[in-house]
């Protein structure tokens, strides 16, 4: 039988890092019938997508070298008949180059099949804004969006804005020597839709329905009101020149970002501007026409990516918030900042009375060895026994005169 690997390519923010949670917690289980996911830890396929296009990414592009190699490695090890699952939104952006050197690496005789699960452009699109800012960027959403609209698609922002976004180029890059049924679309469902919706097409598409999973929700990627958005921004004007990368992702992004003001409620989404929506929805238009002239496999529905349209009277600027609901994010802000900075102090209070334990043990300790040192060289000569004697018998007077 025919061993069948699974390449999830993206894209980003279309629920990728519930399914890679969902899938990295459950793989014990999933090897019981017949489906790997090889990944020692929650990260295993991002260093490797880094690995496989030498991206730069704030220093972890060393930590991945040999990821991709390893995965690889992982792949081929896996019994014929079994199935086995990659996944990482990044790799969205690699080259055609880059996308045969992956699927080459897996061995030959493999049944390959590709998977790119797709989002409407009027949510991708203040999504992906959110997420560069998520990543210390500080450009305006007015600056982003005159970017990625450039033909020319010269900067930084709108080259990889398209490498991970413009649907049929992607499929083309990863699917091009493929059969069209080998190839496999997932769309994300309109915003309102049942909840489970989106894991229900992802269990279909990847082969997971009737088995026992924990689906319970530990990583995901939150996203961001219009005001928290525009207050991480105005941080990261502030902050990048001080706070080291390393430190950025825990405090920033993972502590105010994800852990304070992704919870925040009530406060306006972000959206597209109403001058920009018939943009995106013509060339979403395109792109629908253009999948669904290739035959791929849909779950969901392609006529899902058009997006409806948004209210233009009921759209807020991220460059213009209201103060108020700034102001009301900073303090949620300062105070999830207050409770950290009492934890790392409780904890290096703790540290310090560890450190000062170990240095009195160690004193004691020496002490110890010293004594012992001298009665060993005492012990050596007949001067010296001597001397533990009347040692010995001086401590006995002092004892019973106490």
């Amino acid at each position: 039988m025919t061993k069948r690997v699974l390449v999830h390519v993206g894209t980003p923010k279309t629920g990728t890092s519930y399914l890679q949670d969902v899938l990295h917690r459950n793989r014990e289980r999933l090897v019981g019938h017949g489906i790997h996911y090889p990944a020692d830890r929650f990260d295993a396929h991002f260093l490797a997508a880094l690995d496989l296009m030498k991206l730069p990414w704030g220093g972890l592009e060393a930590e991945a070298i040999g990821a991709w190699e390893r995965l690889a490695a992982a792949v081929r090890e896996v019994p014929d008949g079994d199935t086995v699952i990659v996944s990482h939104e990044i790799l969205a952006h690699a080259s055609r180059q880059q996308a045969d050197l992956a699927l080459d690496s897996f061995g030959e005789g493999c049944e390959v099949h590709v998977f790119l699960s797709v989002r409407d452009l009027a949510r991708q699109i203040p999504a992906e804004w959110q997420e560069n800012v998520k990543h210390r960027a500080t450009l305006t959403y007015a600056e982003f969006l005159r970017r990625i609209q450039d033909p020319a698609r010269e900067t930084n922002v709108g080259s990889w804005f398209w490498a991970v976004q413009e649907l049929p180029d992607i499929l083309d890059r990863w699917g091009h020597r493929l059969p069209p049924e080998h190839v496999h679309l997932i769309t994300v469902p309109p915003s309102g839709s049942d909840r489970t919706l989106l894991w229900k097409r992802f269990s279909q598409a990847f082969g997971l329905d009737g088995l026992d999973l924990d689906l319970t929700a530990e990583r995901a990627n939150p996203s961001l009101g219009v005001p928290e958005t525009a207050l991480l921004r105005r941080i990261n004007l502030k902050a990048n020149g001080v706070v080291e990368p390393a430190d950025y992702r825990p405090l920033v992004r993972e502590l105010l970002a994800h852990r304070v003001l992704s919870k925040r409620r009530g406060t306006p989404r972000l959206a597209l501007p109403p001058e920009v929506a018939p943009w995106a929805e013509e060339l979403s238009r395109r792109w629908v026409e253009e999948l669904r002239s290739r035959g791929y496999d849909v779950v969901g529905s392609l006529d899902e990516l058009v997006g409806a349209p948004g209210d233009p009277a009921a759209y807020a600027d991220p460059d213009r918030p209201r103060p108020r609901q700034v102001a009301a994010a900073s303090v949620d802000v300062i105070e999830a900042l207050l409770v950290e900075s009492s934890r790392a102090r409780r904890e290096e209070r703790r540290l310090h009375e560890e450190v000062a334990a170990l240095r009195e043990a160690n004193h004691r300790l020496e002490e110890s060895r010293l004594r012992r040192r001298v009665y060993l060289r005492l012990e050596r000569s007949l001067a010296g026994r001597a001397l533990l004697r009347v040692y010995r018998l001086a401590r006995g007077r002092s004892s019973r005169a106490a």
